[in-house]
């Protein structure tokens, strides 16, 4: 078994040289069969090709390994783990230059495909041709973007452009376009992913409602110049400035979707856009299976942006049912969420990135004011439920009311 040897690679390489954390160490052995991996100890878990867990350390160690593409979709693959594969021939099968890359066990960094090179540059590039046969690896190509901030080589957003041409990524399965998405949504820089998406075409495929939204102006009143698509990109980039919280931004990628299905002559009326956006909420999150936790708060979102943005006009009545309508009333993370999403919409604009919109801390203080009434001292008073509620419902009014006419002093 002296020929046997193992080499760290992927994630675990890059990061150590780009300086961050690596929390994740796997491992590739070179000339190894499964039965010698065994003999050495080493816990057998791959279900399509071998993979196999060293209990001393918990890290996944798998035997060197060549795909060969047999149908579309990114499962259509037929892998082989002779014991005469080499490291090369691992790495020349991977994504990307900069996951192309591996290390001794005494650290001595091998990288025949130049990642090195493309992580001082910032660009992602394709190995090889075999790029185009994983449509998967278009959703990993655009996450790598936001999560380093990183540009695409021109010859892989070509070839990108290509597999969307030829229809590789309608193969992409739901379950696994939300998981890159939510991915995604945790980096520094989340609109880049979408941004990238479009730019080679597969937003149109796996996010029509959200591509729908390019070359759609924004109403007059609020900054005609720039279209929807744009604003909706720089909402999400807003939001990711405001809050690591994944729900906040993603209310932030689909809170106008209604302005891409919604006649011109009733958008600056607002509450038409508002409202026919919410089936293109519900119909996004379905599709692709995002968490109920999710399309809630997108949903209310979408719903009372345009009523965030007026909160200073709102009459006490319509704050309070603003309130109740996005369970905001007795739920603090919620309406901080409300509030994050709707300055992430007022600052999604070129020259408002850094506008002081106290509208959102005055939603704040209504929804405190509303919340600090003593339900159960009012309900020891009356006897009936409807008449409980509808005192309990008087005096968070009133608490809003003083709270508007402090505002207004």
């Amino acid at each position: 078994m002296s020929n046997i040897s193992k080499y760290l690679v992927g994630g675990a390489v890059r990061d150590r040289l780009l300086g961050q954390p690596v929390y994740d160490r796997d491992w590739v052995v070179v000339g190894a069969s499964p039965e010698q991996m065994v003999e050495l100890g080493y816990e057998p878990v791959g279900k399509d090709f071998p993979v196999f867990i060293d209990k001393k350390t918990g890290e996944e160690h798998a035997l060197a390994r060549t795909e060969r593409k047999t149908a579309k979709g990114y499962q259509g693959f037929q892998f082989s783990t002779s014991q005469d594969i080499t490291l090369e021939e691992d790495l020349a099968r991977r994504d990307l230059t900069i996951n192309a890359m591996a290390e001794t066990e005494e650290g001595k960094l091998i990288d025949p495909f130049n990642g090195q090179a493309d992580l001082k540059l910032g660009v992602l590039r394709h190995v090889s041709d075999a790029f185009a046969e994983d449509p998967v690896r278009i959703l990993r190509a655009a996450r790598f973007a936001a999560r380093f901030n990183f540009t695409i080589a021109p010859e892989t957003l070509a070839l990108m452009k290509k597999m969307v041409s030829n229809g590789e990524v309608n193969a992409l399965v739901p379950e696994r376009v939300w998981a890159e998405t939510h991915k995604a949504l945790t980096t520094d820089c989340p609109h880049l992913f979408f941004k990238i998406l479009r730019d080679c075409g597969a937003l149109a495929c796996i996010m029509p409602e959200v591509d729908a939204l390019f070359g759609i102006p924004q109403t007059a009143k609020y900054h005609p110049e720039i279209d929807t698509g744009i604003h909706t990109l720089m909402a999400v980039e807003q939001a990711a400035k405001l809050t690591p919280d994944t729900m906040v931004r993603f209310s932030a990628l689909v809170h106008d979707l209604g302005k891409g299905s919604t006649p011109a002559e009733i958008l600056p009326s607002h509450r038409g856009h508002e409202l026919a956006g919410l089936p293109l909420i519900k119909q996004l999150c379905e599709r692709l299976k995002v968490p109920k936790k999710y399309q809630s708060l997108a949903l209310a979102v979408g719903e009372y942006h345009l009523h965030m943005h007026k909160m200073y006009e709102l009459k006490a009545q319509t704050v309070l049912k603003m309130l109740e309508k996005t369970r905001s009333l007795m739920d603090n993370e919620r309406a901080q969420q409300i509030a994050f999403s709707c300055i992430a919409d007022a600052r999604g604009r070129t020259g408002f990135e850094q506008r002081d919109y106290s509208q959102a801390e005055l939603y704040l203080k209504f929804q405190r004011a509303a919340q600090d009434v003593n339900a159960g001292e009012i309900a020891s008073q009356y006897k009936g439920g409807e008449q409980i509620q509808q005192a309990i419902r008087l005096a968070r009014l009133e608490r809003i009311k003083q709270v508007q006419k402090s505002a207004v002093a």
